[in-house]
């Protein structure tokens, strides 16, 4: 009785350490290139049951492939209970090259990868509720919900390529508008610069200068009236002791009324403008300015150029242009001409030994057309000024060209340096 009790303990024993049945995967891997694999496989699962009631709980394993060969034994998952799968993680030179699922049936045969290889999704882990290889839902993921509900949703204004901001509903929609636009915190947009204010320089003051006469008006109202600021032969008059301002009305006292041959000129700002339309600045706006390009032949060819966009030039303003010119070598002597649109404001020629070319011109708006004036010198070339005037129009822009041409082959002509200046 002893020994068969002994027998007995000892088959159960046998059986508990054989522990639950495997299915042998065993195959070469290759590469796209035709090598052999080489690196790592990850193999994980969720805890699942074993069709003879092990309990295999969740867990990876790592397998070596070398020159391509594998071979791993795994507890049969279509068969366990709830059905699972194995995801799979391929690393090579460091890094993960690809995953896939693997669902591995019972065999006494070895399998290959091909046998075990799946599209079906893995099995969620058991702790979210869910069993089966069905959709996972979101519910079915602790916290998913919550996460996402504190996230803002897609709005019906979204659109690629645009500036996304938060509406008032907290979804996200993308900003409207011109793409030149500026977008604001509120999410709406406008063009650039919003408001911008307005100015008045040298406003001439109408009313009778002889003497007697005590009351002149502006062309505009000042804004702030403040900004105001009025000139008596280039004397700043003191607001309250020389004249007082209402509006545009001003009115100077008896004893600071203007005199024949005064000259009187205000400067002020006027509130703000939407209507697009370029203010006056009241400072030098450098319109262009840089370096330009060389020539060597005897065609006048351009070296630089500035172009100037409609709505900038306004009567009143003067514009500055300098710029600098070097000659290289001394074989050939060199024709340069600077051009406001159509019209050339100077054209002169250089000899072989002028090195280095230096000029400036001036073109002063006018109300229809342009004054213009230049200077001009050289290394030898002596100085030369002239005057001349211009009816290119200037409303819808135009272009500042510098050009040069070489008599002979052999010489180079550059624009070293150019700039062109706006003044108000």
């Amino acid at each position: 009785m002893i020994r068969r009790t002994l027998l007995a303990a000892v088959c159960l024993a046998s059986a508990v350490a054989a522990g639950p049945p495997l299915t042998t995967i065993q195959d070469v891997l290759y590469k796209a290139d035709g090598t052999r694999f080489n690196g790592t496989l990850t193999i994980s699962w969720s805890s699942f049951q074993a069709v003879d009631s092990s309990t295999i709980v969740t867990q990876s394993a790592t397998v070596k492939v070398v020159e391509g060969n594998l071979r791993v034994q795994l507890v049969p998952s279509t068969t366990a209970t709830p059905p699972v799968y194995y995801t799979v993680t391929y690393n090579s030179d460091g890094r993960v090259q690809f995953q896939e699922t693997w669902a591995v049936p019972s065999s006494t045969q070895p399998l290959r990868v091909r046998d075990v290889r799946t599209t079906a999704p893995g099995t969620v882990a058991a702790d979210t509720g869910t069993t089966g290889a069905g959709p996972v839902q979101e519910s079915d993921v602790v916290g998913l919900v919550a996460d996402l509900g504190a996230r803002p949703i897609k709005g019906s204004a979204l659109a690629a390529g645009r500036v996304a901001y938060v509406n008032p509903l907290g979804a996200i929609d993308s900003v409207g508008g011109n793409a030149s636009d500026c977008v604001h915190v509120d999410g709406s947009s406008g063009p650039c610069g919003g408001l911008a204010p307005g100015f008045v320089d040298s406003d001439s003051m109408t009313g009778i200068v002889d003497g007697s006469n005590t009351s002149f008006a502006l062309s505009a109202v000042p804004n702030p009236a403040a900004s105001l600021a009025i000139y008596r032969n280039g004397v700043l008059q003191k607001a309250g002791s020389d004249y007082t301002a209402n509006g545009n009305a001003i009115q100077f006292t008896a004893a600071c009324a203007p005199q024949p041959g005064d000259t009187l000129l205000a400067s002020y700002r006027v509130g703000t403008s939407t209507s697009g339309v370029p203010q006056a600045f009241p400072g030098p706006q450098v319109l262009c300015s840089g370096s330009g390009s060389g020539t060597a032949g005897a065609a006048f060819s351009s070296l630089g150029s500035c172009t100037i966009p409609g709505g900038i030039l306004v009567p009143g303003d003067r514009v500055e242009i300098r710029f600098d010119l070097a000659h290289q070598g001394t074989t050939s002597g060199f024709t340069f001409e600077v051009d406001w649109a159509a019209t050339a404001i100077l054209q002169r020629s250089g000899a072989a030994g002028d090195a280095l070319i230096s000029g400036r011109a001036d073109a002063s708006i006018l109300s229809a057309g342009t004054q213009l004036s230049s200077q001009s010198w050289g290394t030898v070339l002596p100085f030369s000024a002239t005057v001349a005037s211009a009816s290119d129009a200037y409303t819808n822009g135009l272009t500042i060209n510098f050009q040069g041409k070489l008599s002979l082959a052999g010489d180079t002509l550059t624009l070293a340096n150019y700039s062109v200046v706006r003044l108000p």
